[in-house]
């Protein structure tokens, strides 16, 4: 990847001398900036730019590690051909006309895909922007010159987007403005070889970038995206785009078809630590204030507890709103910080959070408010503090006392400010010399905060002290007849085959047994505890309700053989017949495992019963997790009365459910050939879990 961002020599293949046309662009801004050896390649001109031009990339002389190829997309292979003959390192193709845009692309970009493998060339693109290093004034791109003009603001942000224009187009835009400074801009359009964990991971170690916003279409290798998202220490914001319902209609089981609208892809990245954002514009901010905040030491998870100081009450009550919005809580102010704020307030204003400072400023002069600034920042009681800084001339309309102030206690804290656009343009330059994130809206300024402040929702409830069932030092023992069944090609478990399988993995089931006549039936009546329920298991037949196939309240043995006589018939002989004791619980959950495309077997936990898909509450997780990650995994659902015991109920155990879930993921490691795990309902009696009914389904190639 050095090659990329750090070669010595770049020859430049499609170098052309017509102003408007991205040969010529490329060249402008490769000489404006980049300090090694440039080679325009165009077999028409023996010169562009009193540069030497070269015929073919083959010619050109050492040092050479790195080709920027911007030709029609039928000439790409040979060129990259050549780059091979020739030893070029890597190469970035800028070229579009590839899978985006119909068979014959696709069958060009098959032959880059080829190309790379049997010679190791590293490939970027094709149909990309490149590369931009504002650090370095490096632009290995066709982006508009224009973003020399006021001055290639460098920061410590950088970006990884997958479309070629719209990055070249956000590119211009927040350099041209003025207002936000980045370390590096990579655009990676179709992928061929170089993708956005590639660019992740040298991010990641880049000394120049201090958070990483992505745009991302597609992830490929989600797994090792996602293990590079858990092991970094530098923030990453993303925008996934194309969330739709992938996969629902081909699934057979609930978990499955509840992955779908993005919700799968939303919850991987927040178990990884992930922001994630919804705009271009909001991945900016989001950046900015997360790679602003680390120079005080602080990260996500520093806590939730926001002092809001402000001249304005109505902007204070406007704060609040959207501190709790977005999941935030307003500091209880401690007692020494309380008896500055009386020193300075009048003796009618009483102390409170938000700080409304105004009366204080009449009564003793802008001092009172550094000094309320500086009594927040002290508070052990408060995370950060939101000033109101109106560019109305106070302080001569400079925050650098504040910042002052803020830098020696270590505080992490936000600035919204409105005013003159003098003031305002000043306090921006300021804020970013002192590294104090900046907001021209309370609503962005709230989500930023959110961005930096929230961790993980604390692990509530009860949760008992039981130790897990199993650890992955015992063997499973699985009945003589169950290994094959796990091993088979393509199979639906049934429900009872399921529940055998779930409980040699530590998930608790109900009480049951199959019944073979309307006698047995009738005997199942006494014998589990009336009433009971019957169900008709036909084969491959995963929705029984639909069917017709379930029966109950089953309270007495004539009512028993009737529906037993009823199942059979329903089923046409083909199937069996399960007896198993109702439950009537406090609330009903789903659990399950699902095997996705990209990130391989996740695990879902969600509401279940009639307010399942009203409600759609449910989580996602990668099937790695331990106990304490189950546990966090549960703390993200947004029903968390439910689990607590909601009027009076009995809370749920919920190291109970989080072995479930552990079960469930070991399950789904040992037995690569199982596609989809199903536990719907999840019951809860008494407190504890109880699977009722479950699926496993069985698939070719896992």
């Amino acid at each position: 990847m050095d090659a990329f961002f750090n070669p010595s020599g770049i020859a430049l293949v499609g170098a052309s001398a017509r102003e408007g046309r991205s040969g010529y662009r490329i060249l402008r801004n490769l000489v404006t900036g980049f300090e090694g050896a440039i080679y325009p390649v165009n077999p028409r001109s023996s010169e562009i730019g009193g540069l030497r031009c070269y015929p073919s990339v083959t010619e050109v002389p050492d040092p050479v590690d790195l080709a920027i190829v911007l030709v029609p997309a039928a000439a790409v292979p040979a060129v990259i051909r050549d780059c091979v003959k020739r030893g070029i390192k890597a190469a970035i193709i800028e070229s579009g006309g590839f899978a985006e845009s119909g068979p014959q692309g696709r069958a060009l970009q098959a032959e880059l895909v080829e190309i790379h493998r049997d010679s190791g060339i590293r490939i970027w693109g094709p149909n990309c922007m490149g590369l931009v290093d504002a650090r370095r004034k490096h632009a290995f791109s066709f982006v508009m010159e224009r973003i020399w003009d006021n001055g290639m603001m460098d920061g410590d942000v950088s970006l990884v987007v997958q479309s070629g224009f719209l990055a070249a187009g956000f590119l211009v835009d927040i350099m041209s403005h003025g207002e936000l400074g980045i370390a590096k801009a990579c655009s990676i359009g179709n992928k061929v070889d170089v993708d956005e964990s590639d660019l992740l991971e040298y991010l990641i170690g880049d000394a120049d970038t201090r958070a990483i916003g992505m745009y991302l279409e597609s992830i490929g290798d989600g797994r090792r995206f996602i293990d590079l998202c858990c092991a970094s220490r530098k923030p990453i914001v993303v925008i996934k785009g194309g969330k739709s319902e992938i996969g629902a209609k081909a699934a057979m089981s609930h978990t499955a078809s509840m992955a779908g609208n993005g919700a799968l892809v939303s919850d991987l990245l927040a178990q990884a630590g992930v922001v994630e954002a919804s705009d271009f514009h909001q991945m900016m901010d989001m950046c900015q204030a997360l790679a602003a905040v680390g120079e005080y030491g602080g990260s996500g998870g520093v806590g939730r507890r926001v002092a809001i100081l402000t001249p304005s009450g109505g902007a204070g009550i406007v704060s609040t709103d959207f501190v709790d919005a977005v999941g935030l809580e307003l500091a209880q102010l401690s007692g020494p910080c309380r008896e500055k704020l009386e020193s300075i307030y009048p003796s009618w204003m009483p102390v409170a959070n938000p700080v409304d400072i105004w009366p204080a400023v009449e009564l003793n002069g802008p001092g009172a408010y550094l000094s309320a600034f500086r009594a927040l920042c002290e508070d052990p009681g408060v995370d950060a503090v939101l000033f109101h800084f109106l560019g109305l001339g106070m302080f001569g309309g400079s925050i650098a006392p504040l910042a002052e102030i803020a830098s020696a206690s270590g505080k992490v804290v936000f600035c919204w400010t409105i005013g003159t656009a003098e003031v305002v343009a000043r306090v921006r330059k300021e804020a970013r010399e002192y590294r104090i994130p900046l907001f021209r809206e309370l609503s962005r300024a709230a989500e930023c905060m959110a961005a930096v402040l929230k961790s993980a929702p604390p692990v509530t409830g009860s949760v008992g002290a039981e130790p897990a069932v199993m650890t992955p030092s015992e063997p499973v023992e699985l009945a003589s007849d169950l290994p094959a069944m796990l091993a088979t090609g393509s199979l639906v478990l049934d429900e009872y085959d399921s529940k055998r399988v779930l409980a040699c993995y530590g998930v608790p089931v109900v009480e049951e047994r199959l019944v073979s006549s309307p006698e047995e039936a009738a005997e199942a009546v006494n014998e589990l505890g009336s009433p009971i329920v019957l169900k008709g298991l036909a084969p491959g037949e995963v929705h029984k309700t639909e069917r017709g196939l379930l029966r109950l309240d089953v309270s007495d043995e004539g009512q028993a053989k009737q529906h037993y006589v009823d199942l059979t018939g329903a089923m046409q002989g083909g199937g069996r017949v399960l007896a198993q004791k109702q439950l009537r619980g406090s609330a009903e959950f789903i659990a399950g495992m699902l095997r996705d495309d990209q990130f391989g077997a996740v695990l879902m936990f969600g509401l279940g019963g009639l307010m399942a898909e009203l409600l759609e509450d449910r989580v996602f997780a990668l099937a790695s997790i331990d106990e304490e990650g189950a546990l966090r995994m549960l703390a993200r659902l947004k029903t968390q009365k439910l689990l607590d015991g909601f009027r009076g109920a009995q809370g749920v155990d919920r190291r109970a459910l989080a072995r479930i879930l552990c079960g469930l993921a070991r399950l789904a490691v040992e037995n690569p050939r199982v596609r989809e795990i199903d536990l719907n309902p999840l019951i809860i009696c008494e407190g504890r879990p109880f699977a009722v009914d479950a699926t496993i389904v069985i698939g070719e190639d896992c």
